[in-house]
């Protein structure tokens, strides 16, 4: 049985503001490493990685905020809805890469902001189950305003960490403090109760599966 652990909303607030910083810091990171690079070193071949690098990282982080804006931000107004289209342009920038691909079987319709969000968080968690990288598969659980989802990742040593499904149900694992390591699979829980679901992970053969249902 898994005993709920409530955050304060502070709490909650500062954690996944750690939980964005976290996916910046790399690329943000390389971006200042290639400038110095190029500032400090005459060599043209020097400046020309440096220039590929910078790029590269510029790239990243700006899928990464725009994937963390809708997956963690306030995008849109209170009750909004998003377009699943957006989900689907933010999520391949944010996970798909030589590893990883992203088959989405979603129809491209409007639904409430929260929905989408959970949707968002679940291919986060999803993705770390492959570490090797695979495939993530998503696919609807319904349809219309109620639709929810079932995310499928296939890969290489497939695995879901046991403290995660005690997390997305709202508890922490072994009874410890929630950090921000913790905090984006107990988010994903808050997100799937607000929408009135509750999300599964469980392994099942050689893939992991998340549903909200």
């Amino acid at each position: 049985m898994t005993t709920a652990t409530t955050l304060e909303s502070l709490d909650l607030a500062a954690l996944l503001c750690s939980r964005v910083c976290h996916d910046l810091i790399s690329p943000v990171g390389a971006i200042v490493n290639g400038l110095e690079v190029m500032e400090d070193d005459n060599d043209q071949e020097t400046k020309d990685f440096a220039l590929e690098l910078i790029k590269k990282s510029v790239k990243t982080a700006s899928a990464r905020l725009q994937f963390c804006r809708l997956a963690f931000g306030a995008a849109g107004s209170a009750g909004a809805q998003i377009d699943v289209g957006d989900a689907e342009k933010v999520a391949r920038g944010f996970l798909e890469d030589d590893k990883t691909k992203l088959t989405w079987s979603l129809p491209r319709v409007l639904l409430a902001k929260n929905r989408v969000k959970l949707l968002l968080n679940m291919l986060v968690i999803a993705g770390q189950t492959i570490p090797r990288g695979g495939v993530l598969t998503v696919d609807p659980i319904g349809s219309g305003d109620d639709m929810s989802f079932k995310v499928t990742a296939t890969g290489t040593n497939a695995k879901i960490q046991p403290a995660i499904p005690v997390l997305l149900a709202g508890g922490s694992h072994d009874g410890g403090a929630i950090d921000a390591h913790a905090i984006q699979p107990y988010y994903t829980g808050l997100l799937a109760r607000q929408c009135g679901l509750s999300v599964a992970a469980a392994p099942e053969g050689d893939a992991v599966v998340l549903t909200a249902s």
